[in-house]
């Protein structure tokens, strides 16, 4: 059965760093794409980064040149580092693995931004 667990959020002040991580396991195919999301509160899922077994990368607009994401396709990992955070990146931060037939979310890891 397959596995994505997620690590690595806290509470940073506003300009600080925070780097995430997210393991897939359970699956002898590694997943095409890897990818973070976040909810905000009151806020609808959205797509933060994702990347693909290639190394193609996709960012939203508003984390762009402060977020980098990156994976080790050996172990089925995918990292998100943060820098510059600023309070509206406070949200639950889930990670996705898919495969072309399906895909599995984590539990999601909370970061809050906040002085």
């Amino acid at each position: 059965q397959v596995q994505v667990v997620e690590s690595g959020g806290g509470l940073v002040q506003p300009g600080g760093s925070l780097r995430l991580s997210c393991a897939a396991s359970g699956s002898i195919l590694s997943p095409n794409v890897m990818g973070w999301y976040r909810q905000a509160p009151g806020k609808q899922r959205a797509l933060v980064a994702r990347i693909t077994s290639g190394g193609s990368t996709n960012y939203a607009d508003s984390v762009k040149g402060r977020f980098t994401i990156s994976r080790d396709n050996a172990k089925n990992t995918v990292y998100l580092q943060m820098n510059s955070l600023r309070p509206e990146d406070t949200a639950v931060y889930y990670c996705n693995a898919a495969w072309p037939s399906w895909d599995y979310w984590g539990q999601g890891t909370q970061v809050t931004v906040s002085s």
